[in-house]
């Protein structure tokens, strides 16, 4: 019968860490698995990656041609009309709120909101601080009888 007083891992389940550079009795003495002299045996050192000896690097043959803005893209929170549609009865849309009924999550909570027009929508609501609208969209929402209120036209009303 297995009972704690006679509980064994099974052979070979543990091993003994390799000590290196403690003496030739440990077998990892003397050059301590690094070999003979050279830059790969000093202390702190190696060559960085990318590094090809006598060779270009790879980095540098590579092309390096035309334009790309990906550094300066600006990413936005995508939601679409048929989800505002499904969760909203009536009231107000804005982050907190929709971030409350679960169309914004993670990274996306802190990130500008741009609303696209697909699917079906006729609810009158209300559209406060949210950043972007596409064209389709805003048509959509006017058609409705719903009202947008833009980040600049909310602080104006509030002085």
């Amino acid at each position: 019968m297995l009972t704690l007083n006679n509980l064994k891992s099974p052979k070979g389940a543990t091993k003994n860490r390799k000590r290196i550079g403690r003496g030739q009795g440990s077998g990892w003495g003397t050059q301590a698995g690094k070999g003979h002299k050279g830059q790969k045996a000093r202390s702190g050192g190696g060559v960085r990656t990318g590094f090809e000896s006598g060779h270009i690097p790879f980095y540098i043959r590579l092309a390096k041609r035309g334009f790309s803005n990906h550094h300066f893209k600006k990413e936005y929170a995508i939601v679409t009309l048929d989800q505002i549609e499904a969760k909203f009865d009536s009231g107000e849309v804005s982050r907190e709120s929709l971030i409350e009924k679960g169309l914004l999550s993670g990274r996306s909570k802190q990130l500008p909101i741009k609303v696209l027009s697909k699917g079906e929508f006729n609810k009158a609501l209300t559209f406060n601080h949210i950043d972007k609208f596409s064209k389709s969209a805003q048509e959509i929402i006017e058609k409705a009888g719903g009202k947008i209120q833009m980040k600049e036209e909310a602080k104006k009303e509030e002085k």
